[in-house]
């Protein structure tokens, strides 16, 4: 089987490039516009970034003002003249960089403050999680392929922890570009077809303990131990996941009871 090559994109940086990102996150797109464009981010790190930049922005606005509602959106109409849609994302940036400097990490859920690999995971979860046809790059009827690849990918020894007692069975999984390296991404489902992925990237920086990433329906439980950075998604309630977390931590040899919660 060839290994897929790791893949780079330049940052996305004109006005029609950045169009589309700002539709993704404002709901502008057609279902086949969404779908074509989650697919490229699978493989385009930089505007995979700037669209999880966008959406923390989003979150951080709506925390400012909760009266807006929706309205709350750095983002501007795809019929918008050139001229206002600089401005609005010259705008979009400069409070970006304010929201950074003065506002508490916990008060920026999935933004600001929050580990690139806990982003990335989130939005690989959007991309392959609804994909029926190829989730995985891997089956799990090659596992120990699978396993030796990416930890030969990775630098590091790299397993899919048993999730059986959730009722999550492993389909598979594939290769990712990550913020430094690349990344592993294992996909579970359970028998409603409902499914959960695990993300997993080396991350130095320092270690953590549990922390949540809230997307919507979606949640990403994330956490760094031994110079990795681990990232559950999917859409179980916040009690289930953080279990389902613990649990995945111990396996991959980490120390759950360490959490503080």
């Amino acid at each position: 089987m060839n290994e897929p090559r790791d893949t780079t994109a330049n940052t996305p940086d004109s006005a029609d490039e950045l169009r589309p990102l700002s539709a993704l996150v404002d709901g502008e797109l057609s279902d086949a516009e969404r779908s074509a464009l989650l697919e490229r981010l699978g493989h385009d790190p930089a505007a995979a970034a700037r669209v999880a930049h966008y959406r923390s922005q989003n979150t951080a606005l709506r925390r400012l003002f909760p009266l807006a509602g929706e309205t709350a959106s750095l983002f501007v109409q795809r019929r918008t003249p050139w001229w206002q849609l600089g401005a609005a994302i010259a705008g979009g940036l400069a409070l970006g960089l304010m929201l950074a400097i003065t506002l508490p990490a916990q008060l920026l859920p999935g933004g600001f403050g929050q580990p690139a690999f806990a982003q990335r995971a989130d939005l690989a979860y959007a991309v392959y999680a609804p994909e029926r046809r190829h989730p995985v790059e891997v089956t799990v009827r090659e596992e120990a392929h699978l396993l030796s690849w990416l930890s030969a990918r990775l630098k590091r020894a790299v397993t899919a922890p048993s999730l059986g007692e959730y009722g999550y069975a492993l389909v598979g999984g594939r290769l990712l570009p990550g913020e430094s390296g690349p990344a592993a991404q294992f996909m579970y489902q359970n028998s409603t077809g409902k499914r959960l992925t695990l993300y997993i990237s080396p991350y130095s920086s320092r270690e953590i303990s549990l922390r949540l990433l809230h997307n919507g329906a979606s949640r990403t439980a994330y956490w760094a131990n031994h110079g990795m950075g681990y990232a559950l998604s999917g859409t179980d309630n916040e009690p289930r996941l953080r279990a389902i977390a613990a649990d995945a931590c111990t396996a991959l040899g980490g120390d759950a009871g360490a959490w503080s919660g």
